[in-house]
């Protein structure tokens, strides 16, 4: 569908509608009752694993330790036999390159964050020049950061223009996700609100958090921005994926985290096109609940690399 001619009609965003956080704390608390047990728990870690962005965001980041991970991306366990790869790796711009180089053919995105992250402090120029650089250097997927300050001042207009702007210079290959470090919004209405604001201006995916701030990707927060996008697709006919980041590592959440987006959009939205997970310890836990789920043991964390 044609997005541009679908959204000509762009609403007034001080109107998005207000959230009820209490039902959205007892609907999510239901979503925690579920028990996934068996093969069906074991369908739901694999997809888990083909939905991860596995990440590494520091400043002692290095072209080694991109290179590693992009191997661990590849090999989640090679003594587990018929296991996904990871969805994307995710890194600074100066590191697409590298990850472009080290996974080859595998298929595996490359994700770059953009925009100043994690503060997203900076100019405009500076941001498409940032954005610009990544892309240029391979990256598939840009995870971008709004300017919170902007936002919270109520000048959501800026924030609107900004994405565009953004979105236009990941040019027609790379998908944009836009992060709103939920955990600085102060409210569920807020949330609402930045997720409007970004599937409006042109978001690929909306995304929770960088990772540095907590609290970053609870529950309420991930249902309330899954509840935008029912909304969004409802009215639009365009569909925009989900990544929450930060804080989910174990396996536990992330399965409530699937039976929250199966029951919220539908099956359609259950395959890592159109939800991800952001995090960097979440594999490894999955992986050591493959192995009980086969064995019936528990294996040391000493048999899996360290991310």
């Amino acid at each position: 569908m044609n997005r541009n001619k679908t959204l000509k009609n762009i609403p007034d965003f001080k109107l998005s509608p207000t959230v009820d956080k209490v039902g959205v704390e007892e609907r999510v608390a239901r979503f925690q009752t579920r028990s996934i047990k068996n093969e069906s728990k074991v369908q739901g870690l694999k997809l888990v694993l083909n939905m991860i962005d596995l990440t590494t965001l520091e400043g002692k980041d290095t072209p080694g330790k991109v290179r590693q991970l992009c191997y661990k991306a590849q090999h989640l366990h090679d003594l587990q036999e018929g296991l996904p790869t990871v969805a994307a790796v995710c890194v600074y711009p100066t590191m697409v390159a590298e990850a472009k180089k080290a996974l080859g053919d595998s298929g595996i995105k490359v994700a770059s964050v953009s925009t100043a992250f994690p503060s997203g402090q900076s100019t405009m120029e500076i941001k498409l020049l940032d954005t610009k650089f990544a892309v240029d250097n391979g990256a598939d997927e840009i995870d971008m950061v709004i300017s919170r300050g902007k936002f919270l001042a109520g000048e959501y207009h800026f924030v609107f223009d900004e994405i565009a702007a953004i979105k236009e210079a990941c040019g027609k290959d790379a998908r944009l996700k836009v992060i709103f470090e939920t955990g600085e919004l102060a409210s569920l209405d807020q949330v609402r609100r930045a997720s409007d604001i970004a599937m409006y201006a042109g978001a690929d995916f909306i995304k929770t958090s960088t990772g540095k701030i907590q609290p970053a990707a609870t529950m309420q927060v991930t249902y309330t921005m899954l509840c935008a996008i029912k909304d969004f697709y409802r009215k639009t006919g365009v569909k925009v994926g989900m990544k929450p980041a930060g804080g989910i590592s174990s396996s536990k959440l992330a399965l409530h985290n699937l039976v929250m987006v199966k029951e919220t959009l539908g099956n359609d939205w259950l395959n890592n096109e159109w939800f991800r997970f952001g995090a960097s310890s979440l594999a490894n836990d999955v992986l050591m609940q493959l192995v009980k789920q086969e064995t019936g043991h528990y294996q040391s964390a000493d048999y899996f690399s360290i991310d």
